[in-house]
């Protein structure tokens, strides 16, 4: 990647040669895992300035989502369509261990979700202790951030009986976790477009998930989603996304930045 660089005017001063520049450290990328979803690759990774992480993400590719099937069998479960370890410098600094890819054909409860849409799950946590979430514990956090909601989802029967049973406490997931949803989304009649999902288990949050219609990344254009202060995140944690398009690339930058704990 090519340095940039910054100059600074001022009086001349010992040591100061007229006209010289200060150059940066060069942001580098560096790669962490990729892996096939619909006959494309996706890829995360870390942007890096010398030792300091300043961005971690994905790249996704707009031909994994053009070939995401209009259809699929329901299970229970959802299948993955991928899981990705994130970079080790973002698992240091920025918080975030693996990635877990969903893909919801027919949208799932409850009913502002009920559309096709992607689950981004960039988990907080180690991958085997993801792994183990059973849902057994019915915790709920005690403190949620401004604005959210965890609720209990009634089922549909077939999708019950193959879950075990109905409501979903806390739209809890095994292998995912409890969901907090945007309280505003759940009590609206309309159709949601992209939320950030905040995900909980033992009463603590564990990741953070960009939830994003097929319709509008179809649109194939940059956005951003608001990531709310989340109490009970342990250390630093990204406060920023943005979902930038890349025209001649045909891909999106999944881009979390603005790493800092809660004060």
């Amino acid at each position: 990647m090519v340095p940039r660089y910054h100059c600074t005017n001022g009086l001349a001063v010992l040591l100061t040669v007229a006209g010289a520049c200060a150059r940066e450290a060069p942001i580098v990328e560096v790669k962490g895992e990729c892996a096939a979803a619909y006959r494309a690759q996706l890829c995360t990774w870390a942007r890096m300035q010398e030792s300091t992480v300043v961005a971690v993400g994905l790249t996704v590719p707009i031909a994994s989502i053009e070939n995401a099937p209009g259809d699929q069998q329901m299970v229970w479960p959802p299948p993955k369509v991928a899981t990705l370890r994130m970079p080790e410098s973002a698992r240091l600094q920025a918080g975030l261990t693996e990635l877990t890819v969903f893909w919801e054909a027919h949208g799932h409860p409850p009913g502002p979700y009920l559309t096709p849409h992607f689950d981004f799950h960039f988990f907080a946590i180690p991958p085997a202790e993801r792994s183990a979430i059973d849902c057994a514990d019915k915790t709920k956090p005690s403190v949620l951030p401004v604005g959210y909601t965890i609720p209990d989802v009634i089922l549909p029967p077939a999708l019950a009986e193959m879950a075990g049973g109905s409501p979903l406490i806390g739209l809890c997931v095994a292998q995912m976790g409890m969901h907090s949803l945007l309280t505003a989304e759940l009590e609206s009649t309309a159709t949601f477009r992209g939320s950030m999902v905040i995900g909980y288990y033992h009463g603590r949050p564990i990741f953070i998930e960009p939830m994003l219609t097929r319709s509008l990344l179809l649109e194939k254009r940059s956005f951003d989603l608001p990531i709310p202060s989340i109490p009970g995140m342990t250390g630093a944690y990204p406060r920023t996304f943005q979902a930038e398009f890349d025209a001649q690339q045909q891909v999106y930058h999944f881009v979390f930045s603005d790493f800092s704990p809660d004060a």
